[in-house]
């Protein structure tokens, strides 16, 4: 029962260090419109972002802000959250270091469509998006990725509202684990542990359902010995079960 109060996943002290040059350059150098930036070039861009440090639960902008800002996970996670008109949370995506959130195509006059939050201690690095234009018009590589991924971005939305609106919970709650073992799984005595803070309310609203619904079939899963889980933690177990059940006719 200790397992059940005391999460196994790691959590490493968030410092100052953690935003260091060495370590913003290494994730700045993941950001897909930057990987084919030459070392001296990335670091020129570099000197225009701001880092800026969060505590777990922070707010970083809401959904409905003026898009003024790009920004790239350099340490902890973020998430990104839709809110619908009907006062439903809709959870759109979990960041790790060397993701980026807001729109790089943004014109200045637009507003962001999530409200992005930190779901652990965060450094996050931060440009204008005048400065970004600036990036892009001096650096063809990364105006043609941004595009590129915009393009990709859009489509992995309309696939995401096709998938919440067509298939069943419990396939749909069993394609998110997948996903997430897949993004975020270290191995572990657990399992795949994915390895940030996941609670039932975080699955729920990835799955466009009910806390409720949820918690019923994570049980479910559990009692299949698909996963194990415990307050805030998953790890799955038997990922190609999980798999099958997301994609079974």
């Amino acid at each position: 029962m200790a397992d059940k109060r005391e999460t196994p996943l790691s959590n490493p002290s968030l410092k100052g260090h953690h935003c260091s040059v060495d370590l913003r350059l290494e994730k700045l150098g993941m950001v897909p419109f930057f990987q084919d930036l030459p070392e001296a070039e990335l670091r020129e861009v570099n000197k225009k972002f701001t880092a800026n440090h969060y505590t777990r639960g922070e707010t970083i902008y809401r959904q409905g802000d003026p898009s003024t800002m790009l920004r790239v996970v350099v340490a902890g996670n973020v998430k990104l959250v839709s809110h619908t008109s009907e006062g439903q949370s809709v959870l759109l995506d979990m960041l790790q270091p060397g993701e980026f959130f807001g729109n790089p195509a943004a014109s200045g006059k637009e507003v962001y469509n999530e409200t992005a939050e930190t779901q652990t201690a965060a450094c996050v690095l931060s440009i204008r998006l005048r400065d970004f234009r600036d990036v892009m018009n001096r650096y063809a590589s990364v105006a043609m990725s941004v595009l590129d991924i915009t393009t990709d971005r859009l489509q992995e939305s309309r696939q995401r509202i096709r998938h919440l609106s067509t298939l069943p919970v419990k396939k749909r709650l069993a394609y998110i684990l997948v996903t997430l073992a897949n993004k975020f799984g270290e191995k572990d005595r657990q399992g795949l542990l994915i390895q940030l803070p996941l609670s039932r309310k975080d699955l729920a609203d990835m799955a466009g359902t009910s806390t409720e619904t949820t918690s019923r079939i994570m049980s479910q899963f559990q009692d299949d010995d698909l996963i194990t889980s415990g307050r805030q933690w998953v790890a799955v177990k038997d990922k190609p079960e999980l798999l099958r059940i997301s994609a079974e006719s």
